[in-house]
């Protein structure tokens, strides 16, 4: 039997290679004839009450691995995803009347992640909301600062961060690499997503539990999947989005191995609309839609359960633009009231 013991300042490693040591010294023990029965009964008896205490006391835990996928397809990360340790330190880059403007650079899943993060000015000392925007494909962290003032300007803290490969995607490469058994690049992408709201959390001006995932474009796909995954998320905005619609290729024939299908399934937005409801889900898409069609959001749309909202503007184009300030103004101040 080995036992995994909670010891302040040991390692995972320190513990593992501690309690083989243990096992590795008995059974030498034994070998030798160095314990006989009636001692081996009462290191045997001594060790079961030990580990019953320990996990009486939550100190044997089933650790949940780093990074999952479900046979159905359920991208999973082991959280809080910050470490306490590494707090990441904001550098003041513009302080005015209005807000407060840093930068960030966080560690997730072994990359550096930039983000701004944008503060109103706040005379009531009471703590604001918190929304993790999250740029279209090839828009950097200074391109959304757009919505971010906006944003700012109606009373909501934001962070936009340079996701990697500025949201870019390689579908073909992501599969080749979980088919490896390796973690894809986009599920790396909603880890970052996560870590970026976990960034907001830890702001001494930013309320922890009014927090939000917005994303424009392919970043609305990871704030979706993103707000699944973390419950204390108060809901998501997706702008100009969509998922991928893959159980409707399996269900075709169109797709039939079931590792491929995992994979998918992992990176489709639908597939974790379930996991957000009863949390608000709020859509924002152009009738005009030149890159994702309006019937491509409809789609994803129906899925949605309750609370949800699909808001329709006759601009034509694709992202954020400021037609959407009336829709966004009334949604967030009623997912954060």
């Amino acid at each position: 039997m080995l036992l995994f013991f909670c010891h302040s300042g040991r390692s995972a490693e320190e513990i593992r290679t501690f309690n083989m040591r243990g096992f590795v010294n008995i059974i030498w023990n034994f070998s030798r004839g160095g314990i006989n029965m009636k001692q081996s009964l009462a290191i045997g008896t001594a060790l079961l009450l030990i580990a019953v205490a320990l996990i009486l006391a939550g100190c044997i835990t089933k650790q949940e691995p780093e990074w999952d996928v479900t046979s159905d397809g359920f991208l999973s990360y082991r959280m809080p995803v910050l470490d306490s340790d590494l707090d990441p330190l904001p550098e003041s880059l513009e302080k005015t009347d209005n807000y407060t403007l840093c930068k960030v650079v966080y560690k997730s899943r072994g990359a550096d992640i930039e983000g701004l993060i944008r503060i109103p000015e706040n005379r009531s000392g009471k703590q604001v909301p918190g929304i993790v925007l999250l740029p279209g494909a090839t828009v950097t962290k200074e391109g959304e600062q757009g919505l971010a003032r906006y944003l700012c300007d109606i009373g909501y803290a934001s962070i936009a961060i340079d996701q990697r490969n500025l949201g870019g995607i390689n579908m073909e490469g992501d599969l080749r690499m979980f088919l490896n058994g390796e973690e894809p690049t986009q599920h790396k992408m909603v880890y970052d997503a996560l870590s970026a709201a976990e960034v907001l959390r830890r702001h001494p001006e930013i309320d922890p539990d009014r927090i939000l995932y917005l994303g424009e474009s392919n970043g609305g796909r990871f704030a979706i999947t993103g707000c699944a995954l973390d419950e204390r998320a108060r809901g998501v905005v997706a702008i100009s989005t969509c998922g991928y619609g893959i159980d409707a290729l399996v269900t075709l024939g169109r797709m039939k191995d079931p590792e491929v299908i995992r994979f998918y399934r992992s990176v489709d937005p639908d597939t974790y609309l379930d996991d957000i409801s009863p949390r608000t889900f709020v859509m924002i898409h152009s009738l005009n839609d030149p890159v994702i069609p309006y019937s491509s959001a409809q789609q994803t749309y129906i899925k949605i359960g309750e609370s949800k909202s699909l808001h329709i503007i006759e601009a034509e184009g694709h992202g954020y633009n400021a037609s959407m300030n009336p829709f966004l103004e009334v949604e967030l101040a009623r997912v954060f009231s």
